[in-house]
């Protein structure tokens, strides 16, 4: 469909006259955000009562268009955390967590230091509780403790069968 060039250049000064009477109410804008105590971003004017808002040029005036509902103070912007939560759920089963969603080096994402300290906690915790329950001796303590320190032992269960390997060759060399 062709357009006249008459019909192209009123619908132009149309636009040209809202935008004009738009700009016009920014410090309608500015006073009712004032009043208001929000930002001018949540203000919202009344865009069929444009000249009526256009004459409140005081705050008293800005006070009455409010009473009326020419000026309201829109609601806060919902940011919703549903999705996030969904996401972190995905996360717990282990989706969204291969190569291309990892931005650290593996020890930066869950380091060997803490790994480790973890580990030692847990081997000397059993070791204590053994020598403490009489299960070994504090000579065999001792030895036992600078292996572990010295990460002989990946985890509890190797420590275990080390001690009970230990415990029948003691039990062997004294019969």
């Amino acid at each position: 469909a062709v357009v006249s060039t008459q019909s192209t250049g009123d619908f132009f000064a149309g636009l040209l006259l809202i935008h004009v009477s738009m700009s016009n109410l920014r410090p309608q804008k500015r006073l009712a955000a004032a009043v208001l105590d929000c930002g001018k971003k949540r203000v919202w004017l009344d865009p069929n009562e444009i000249s009526s808002i256009a004459n409140a040029n005081s705050r008293i005036r800005v006070r009455k268009l409010i009473k009326d509902s020419l000026i309201i103070r829109k609601p806060i912007a919902v940011h919703s955390r549903s999705r996030c939560r969904v996401n972190l759920l995905a996360r717990r089963k282990g989706r969204h967590t291969g190569t291309g969603k990892r931005k650290g080096t593996a020890n930066a994402r869950m380091p060997e230091k803490v790994l480790w300290m973890r580990r030692m906690r847990v081997l000397r915790r059993l070791l204590k509780r053994y020598r403490e329950a009489h299960k070994i001796d504090k000579h065999l303590y001792r030895i036992l403790y600078q292996q572990t320190k010295g990460g002989q032992f990946k985890n509890k269960r190797v420590l275990i069968e080390h001690i009970h390997k230990k415990k029948v060759l003691c039990v062997d060399t004294t019969a």
